[in-house]
């Protein structure tokens, strides 16, 4: 009689389990592609980020006006070694201390001028708050990466994405773009 209490038991706790599993599936949805995703370039044209399935991504809030803004030329050193791997995206911010007041055509020419930048340079957005882009939605919250929640704590924040479409690594503003710490993903 007991080992019918106990099948029993366990019959119930293995239904209240698969209803439970259901219901946590309906709350979350599942993960999204970062390829489904689209952002402006400086220009206006559309940066459709299924372009770059097959190469790491380096996405970048960046900002002209900023201390770690010489990190450019950093990032463009990487592009140019390690182009035919990796793209970068730099998304110019304007959220931390207004650091990045200008227009896109001022961007563009402060990039170019200041840095000779030839990767991929997107809209002006915003990274954090009510008016967040849906790329760094993406970046920042683990229901749609799959990986992890994070926040964006200042200009030149890092994310590097794999060649399949996953997030990989945040790296904070501190770490320069030829660190050790990113180069050991691109070797």
């Amino acid at each position: 009689m007991n080992k019918y209490i106990i099948i029993s038991i366990m019959g119930f706790f293995g239904l209240f389990s698969f209803m439970s599993s259901n219901k946590i599936d309906q709350i979350n949805p599942p993960v999204e592609s970062i390829y489904d995703i689209s952002i402006h370039g400086l220009a206006g044209d559309s940066l459709d980020l299924n372009d770059f399935k097959g190469k790491k991504l380096l996405i970048v809030n960046v900002a002209s006006k900023c201390g770690f803004t010489p990190q450019y030329k950093d990032l463009q050193e990487l592009h140019e070694k390690y182009g035919d791997k990796l793209v970068i995206i730099g998304v110019p911010c304007n959220q931390f201390m207004s650091q990045e007041p200008g227009d896109a055509s001022e961007i563009a020419t402060f990039c170019e001028k200041n840095y000779g930048v030839t990767f991929q340079i997107t809209e002006k957005v915003d990274v954090k708050g009510n008016e967040q882009h849906p790329l760094y939605r993406w970046l920042t919250d683990k229901s749609k990466n799959g990986s992890g929640d994070s926040t964006v704590k200042w200009n030149f924040q890092k994310y590097l994405i794999s060649e399949s479409g996953e997030l990989l690594q945040v790296f904070g503003s501190k770490v320069n773009p030829m660190s050790d710490e990113i180069l050991a993903f691109l070797k």
